[in-house]
């Protein structure tokens, strides 16, 4: 049987429920109908902001799977369908480069009747997220100036209020205007990173759905169930030069989910040896 007929098989017609309110059905619908055939339906009374906000004022529930894991779950609940899928997005520092933006797309599919979770994620140093302390309006504008202002939309705020999804030079003034009546005098400008206010977070959410649907199109050798997915990267790739290990990956380990086979696939980037500058022998 071929792969499109298993996931077809698996998913095919079936009603999906997408958690969201940000409008990442544009990126995420196409791609899920297309390769796993099935029907994406988008709860309009789901209101995805009462587990965590970007602006803070709304404290996530739990870690990113958590709350995507949340999302879905009471999508579920909702429309009483038997697959949900649900995006959460994380940004912070580079894990390894504090200094760079950083952003971690999450997509969490449940699928309730067979039993089935999985994860699809991209990541990457490809943000604009940026805030700032303002002091005057010219302040914001030079902000704008550098963060794809207005087709990336920005947040003007105080310690009390917040002006979200501003995405035009004039709604910037109003709502600085409008802060400026406030006691409150401390300013500051912020990227609204909600995907429907950030194109470049929305391709990232567009990645990570495809690398969900990778994973699912991933058949176990063994008994054929998708989400056939590495569990764990063993390193030793012998270096060309004096045959010692390094630290790169010399294997994949892939284990499913369903049979629980385990399987070992060497040289999962295409090289049988790594180069000497990689070696902590050769250039210690």
């Amino acid at each position: 049987m071929e792969i499109k007929e298993v996931i077809a098989n698996f998913f095919g017609k079936r009603m999906a429920t997408l958690a969201t309110m940000h409008q990442k059905e544009k990126v995420m619908s196409p791609l899920l109908e297309k390769h796993l055939r099935v029907r994406v339906h988008v709860p309009t009374q789901l209101n995805t902001d009462t587990f965590g906000t970007f602006t803070r004022d709304v404290d996530r529930m739990g870690n990113q799977l958590e709350a995507a894991r949340h999302k879905a779950q009471h999508a579920l609940s909702l429309t009483g369908h038997t697959i949900a899928i649900a995006s959460e997005g994380l940004f912070g520092p580079h894990p390894l480069v504090p200094w760079v933006g950083y952003n971690r797309e999450l997509v969490l599919l449940i699928d309730v009747e067979n039993q089935f979770e999985i994860i699809g994620e991209s990541m990457t140093t490809d943000t604009n997220l940026k805030s700032l302390q303002i002091k005057n309006i010219e302040d914001a504008h030079r902000f704008c100036e550098k963060v794809g202002f207005p087709e990336h939309a920005v947040i003007v705020r105080n310690n009390n209020e917040w002006i979200k999804g501003i995405t035009s030079k004039k709604e910037l003034e109003q709502a600085f205007e409008r802060l400026m009546k406030s006691a409150d005098k401390d300013f500051s400008i912020e990227t609204d990173m909600r995907a429907m206010f950030n194109p470049t977070r929305m391709k990232y959410i567009e990645a990570a759905t495809q690398n969900l649907i990778d994973k699912i199109y991933s058949l176990c050798s063994k008994c054929s169930y998708p989400g056939f997915e590495v569990v764990e990267r063993k390193k030793g790739l012998l270096c060309r030069e004096c045959g010692l290990k390094t630290p790169l990956i010399i294997a994949d380990v892939y284990r499913c989910k369903k049979c629980g086979h385990c399987e070992e696939k060497l040289y999962p980037k295409g090289k049988t040896f790594a180069d000497p500058v990689n070696c902590l022998f050769c250039n210690p």
